[in-house]
């Protein structure tokens, strides 16, 4: 079996179970007797742990390799799975989301994977835009396979996002081969997840596109909290436009990621420039959207489709570039923290917004996607180069120089 469809599979189980809990998990802890107010913090409880545990688990996978940091954080979502769907009482609930946020690392460390085996440039990008594509896929199948199975009884979509993500692990263990051959067993990780955030946002080569990243998150989490309500308020339109809106939406990212990129994007389209470009349609595809008209709030909406799916794999690809291999599950993980960040003040943000006028929450993902776009834009002037994590491009010249004399 192909090592990259085990990391595929690894992805696919990940955002499955994400796509399961959205509908599921509600009426489930409801049959605990919980309120609202528990949904919403089991939810965030997730959000809070893999916000700690993403650059830790990428920092320890850059020191020790890939494959047992994977398998770990396989087994551990597997297990945090199974806990909520076995849980006696509302604690043990959270104790399951607690142990499935801790395995949250295992996303970035499955990008680090796919980016180790890649040959070229291409195919680092290729590889990206597939672990997105799977991303669409699972978040059309999920919430359908979500709702067939909880006809049964409420745990069965636990039970079975459980066991698969077990299987996964098992898998894993006997056909994955190390990916990190280049593992520097002398680098200590953090421990303090803090620590390595600051830390790449102190760094010259990095800090402009994480702020662009954190910009695009807080964006994209804007939208996506606002979006049911604004189709509602503006055309009149329910829950099933707004998941037939959602599944196209799903449809073009998979398009997208797996023949547009390669085909078309990355074949006539320089990376750093399509990225920038791009960021600014994403702007305008907001403003577009804002404007009340359905017939432009498609247009907008198909804009915006193909353009963040893109971003997402030329940011990430532009970002552990700069970074270094030796600390690129580091910068991953630091990466998907700081989109946590995004989609937590996001939402708050967007409805604060909304309830002003329906249109602002649009308007201000447009500025923040503008000031992503200004942010790249600044970093493509100043021109610089791949580097490692805390380290300058013109630091790394002076060692090499020093080496070369030693030599």
């Amino acid at each position: 079996m192909n090592k990259r469809f085990v990391i595929i599979l690894t992805v696919f189980i990940d955002v499955l179970g994400i796509g399961i809990i959205v509908p599921v998990l509600p009426f489930y802890v409801q049959s605990f007797g919980a309120s609202a107010l528990t949904v919403a913090l089991l939810f965030a409880v997730f959000s809070i742990f893999s916000f700690f545990s993403a650059p830790v688990l990428g920092a320890w996978s850059d020191k020790i390799g890939r494959r047992p940091v994977l398998i770990l954080s396989i087994l551990s979502t597997a297990a945090g799975w199974l806990i909520f769907a076995v849980a006696p009482s509302i604690a043990w609930l959270f104790i399951g989301r607690i142990i499935d946020g801790l395995a949250a690392g295992n996303f970035p460390i499955a990008q680090s994977y796919l980016l180790d085996i890649a040959k070229d440039e291409k195919e680092r990008a290729a590889n990206l835009g597939v672990i997105g594509a799977t991303f669409g896929v699972g978040f059309i199948i999920g919430p359908l396979l979500g709702g067939l199975l909880s006809r049964h009884f409420l745990s069965l979509p636990f039970w079975f996002v459980g066991f698969l993500a077990l299987a996964n692990g098992i898998l894993a263990f006997f056909i994955l081969p190390e990916s990190h051959l280049g593992k520097r067993a002398e680098k200590k990780p953090e421990i303090n997840p803090l620590r390595p955030i600051i830390r790449a946002f102190q760094a010259k080569d990095l800090r402009l596109g994480l702020a662009a990243w954190l910009m695009f998150s807080l964006a994209l989490a804007a939208d996506h909290s606002t979006f049911s309500l604004f189709i509602a308020d503006r055309f009149g339109l329910g829950s099933v436009a707004a998941s037939i809106f959602l599944a196209g939406v799903g449809v073009i990212l998979i398009f997208n990621q797996t023949i547009a990129l390669k085909k078309i994007w990355l074949r006539y389209f320089e990376e750093n420039k399509l990225t920038i470009v791009f960021f600014a349609l994403v702007a305008l595809s907001f403003v577009t959207m804002a404007l009340g008209n359905l017939a432009i709030f498609v247009i907008g909406l198909i804009l915006l489709s193909l353009t963040q799916s893109i971003i997402r794999i030329t940011v990430t690809n532009r970002i552990t570039k700069r970074a270094g291999k030796d600390s690129q599950g580091e910068v991953l993980g630091i990466m998907s923290s700081v989109m946590s960040i995004g989609m937590s003040i996001g939402p708050i943000l967007g409805g604060a917004l909304f309830l002003i006028d329906s249109r602002y929450s649009y308007l201000a993902a447009a500025l923040f996607a503008l000031s992503a776009f200004g942010l790249l834009v600044i970093e493509q002037r100043r021109g610089r180069g791949v580097g490692t994590l805390g380290v300058t491009n013109s630091e790394l010249e002076i060692e090499q120089q020093q080496i070369e004399i030693a030599g």
